[in-house]
């Protein structure tokens, strides 16, 4: 079962919250700990970001390699899609 844990914190003059300690203890944060804001206009969502570890990431990159390999795509496919993408996402700023 999830167990929520509830708090009030304050906006600074200078935008910043503090996290509650038994929020920071609860999901392991540090100093320093780095946080996705996600906001849909009304409500505010931070989400740790946190490094996959290695063998994650290798589960992620067989995946990967699968879906590719069962998709027909070569190397040369994925390394051109790469390029399309960054060549959009230039173009859009």
């Amino acid at each position: 079962m999830t167990q929520y844990l509830t708090d009030v914190t304050t906006v600074s003059s200078k935008g910043q919250i503090v996290l509650p300690k038994p929020i920071r203890d609860s999901l392991s944060l540090m100093s320093g700990a780095r946080l996705m804001v996600l906001c849909d206009g009304e409500n505010i969502l931070l989400k740790p970001i946190r490094k996959p570890d290695i063998s994650e990431f290798r589960a992620m990159m067989d995946q990967a390699a699968q879906w590719a390999d069962e998709a027909g795509m070569t190397e040369t496919d994925i390394d051109e899609a790469i390029r399309d993408v960054r060549k959009a996402r230039r173009s859009d700023s």
